[in-house]
């Protein structure tokens, strides 16, 4: 069940704290706002499903921005899950077109299940990544998240995706992030501010 519910929360986080960016780099922004689709996979316990995200990221300055998200996921056996995580985050160019991203954040989890009532948890999570921008249009990124909460324990996750710029204001993106026990994958609109 640790397993179970860090991952969870990866999911929530991959849309936001894995996709920073840096006001250094062109196109690169991250004053934005976005809404996601995704799914789930766990292996052990054998449990699938999906559900919606909200987010955003606002820069403090060319190298630091506060970002936070909300989503929740409907599970198998009627099981609703709440993610929430609020954080800052550091992001300097490496060179004209990456960016290194490193995020800490305050998460929390809640989950209701039918007979069992509900339960919830809090904790730390910390992320490393990279952004490139491929080309004004094609964005690519990835990292790795840890999540360690109060109670159940802590998991750590690899995260890819693209994104694709139809202007400056408008992005669509597909991101997967893969887990010992699981797997999710998310489909974010966003708009840069």
């Amino acid at each position: 069940m640790n397993r179970f519910v860090s991952f969870l929360l990866l999911i929530g986080l991959a849309g936001g704290a894995a996709a920073q960016g840096t006001q250094g780099n062109p196109g690169l922004k991250y004053t934005y706002a976005e809404i996601g689709y995704g799914q789930v996979n766990f292996d052990s316990p054998d449990v699938d499903g999906d559900g919606f995200s909200i987010g955003g990221s606002f820069a403090l300055t060319d190298q630091f921005h506060l970002f936070g998200n909300y989503g929740t996921t409907d599970l198998d056996f009627d099981i609703d899950a709440t993610t929430f995580d609020l954080g800052f985050g550091f992001n300097r160019p490496i060179s004209n077109n990456i960016d290194f991203v490193a995020t800490l954040s305050y998460v929390y989890v809640e989950f209701d299940a039918p007979g069992f009532g509900s339960a919830d948890d809090n904790g730390l999570g910390a992320g490393l990544g990279l952004r490139a921008l491929v080309n004004p249009q094609i964005e690519l990124f990835g990292g790795v998240e840890y999540i360690d909460l109060s109670d159940s324990g802590s998991d750590t996750a690899l995260g890819l995706g693209a994104r694709y710029n139809f202007n400056e204001q408008f992005a669509v993106g597909f991101a997967g992030n893969w887990s010992d026990d699981a797997s999710s994958y998310t489909l974010t609109g966003r708009m840069y501010f």
